[in-house]
């Protein structure tokens, strides 16, 4: 028998996105996403101290680079809205591009860093859970900005549209799940015995919760983006 069907995006079955409250909250966690990134950041740095070692500069381009460079170019996007005022989509995409290109060039950076600091201490590499989670985070990285490179130059490649509106469903999964492996990477840092030694207590269960709430916001804007339609029938 025929129905009327209609779509509604994922989280609009109870109707709680015309509810101003609901919309306000999700602006505000969004907020509080940009905030978060941003204060890590600057927080890790200073207990960084860079300057007075090698390895000080490690957590400093990490910290750039993931807490900060990735989160706000993923969040450029939001629905709910990002600081940086873009009025067209092509505007966003070339900062998001922008903002990638400074996670690759500090990554790169703070693992030049993190090898010299090892080659002149004299000690073994990869012999950590977050050495190894920060190799397959890097490599996820360049991966991730390849297939970029693909969506943003279709023509050059001769892709069909079919193909490209693909990789574009592709690159923005694949995103998420490198975005979560950055957090993984950043939090078992936090279980490390150089920040375990710098910061205890209270402070330190904090900060080993902090990066989580970036990542829930990002993968809620990208599911919420990208998962296929709820199917509605009358």
């Amino acid at each position: 028998m025929p129905s009327d069907v209609e779509y509604s995006p994922v989280g609009e079955g109870l109707g709680m996105k015309d509810f101003w409250l609901y919309v306000w909250l999700r602006r505000a966690a969004v907020i509080a996403a940009h905030v978060t990134g941003l204060g890590l950041t600057l927080i890790i740095s200073l207990l960084s101290r860079p300057g007075t070692s090698l390895f000080s500069w490690h957590p400093v381009c990490m910290s750039v680079a993931y807490c900060l460079c990735m989160t706000e170019g993923i969040l450029l996007f939001s629905a709910e809205g990002s600081p940086f005022c873009f009025k067209s989509r092509k505007g966003k995409v070339r900062f998001h591009w922008f903002c990638q290109a400074l996670v690759l060039i500090a990554a790169a950076t703070g693992l030049g860093f993190m090898v010299a600091s090892k080659n002149v201490s004299e000690l073994p590499h990869l012999v950590t859970w977050h050495s190894l989670l920060g190799v397959c985070t890097l490599a996820a990285t360049a991966l991730q900005a390849a297939c970029g490179i693909c969506v943003i130059f279709p023509k050059l490649l001769h892709l069909s549209s079919p193909l490209r509106l693909k990789l574009k469903l592709y690159h923005a999964t694949c995103g998420l799940v490198v975005y979560l492996l950055a957090t993984v990477t950043v939090v078992s840092a936090m279980l490390s015995d150089w920040f375990q030694a710098t910061v205890k207590g209270l402070a330190w269960w904090a900060f080993l919760l902090l990066p989580l709430f970036p990542a829930l916001v990002v993968m809620n804007q990208i599911t919420n983006a990208f998962l296929p339609r709820k199917k509605i029938t009358s």
